[in-house]
């Protein structure tokens, strides 16, 4: 069986990056694994995530979910109340939900999620069963 081993992620602002995808995960059960000048990363079990400070060259073009590559993070929640509480925390923190006017969103009757963005609008996903 393979899985995947880490997720590297490149951002605009490793400062506001890392406010945001340390709370974020923390709560999810992550840890922090690696903190370098230009990086940091957070594991859980065999698989870590890298965030990187991208270089100022290549700052200009920035990200869009909808150009190729990357178009969303999916987590597994817990729970429903899990997704419920995190939104509560996203509300407080002043972050934006996505699809608000279908939050929760039901993907059908065995899911239940939550969308929002993280500081360089990657969308995030957390959902439950």
């Amino acid at each position: 069986m393979s899985s995947l081993h880490h997720l590297e992620i490149y951002v605009s602002n490793l400062k506001i990056s890392h406010a945001f995808w340390s709370w974020f995960l923390n709560e999810l059960g992550y840890e922090p694994y690696q903190t370098w000048k230009d990086g940091f990363s957070y594991k859980l079990d065999d698989f870590y995530l890298v965030f990187v400070q991208t270089e100022t060259d290549y700052l200009k073009a920035g990200y869009h979910r909808k150009h190729i590559g990357l178009n969303h993070l999916a987590f597994h929640a817990q729970s429903r109340a899990e997704v419920d509480r995190l939104t509560q925390l996203i509300q407080k923190k002043g972050m934006t939900i996505l699809y608000p006017e279908r939050h929760p969103d039901k993907h059908d009757s065995a899911t239940y999620a939550l969308f929002f963005e993280d500081p360089d609008r990657i969308k995030v996903e957390l959902v439950s069963k």
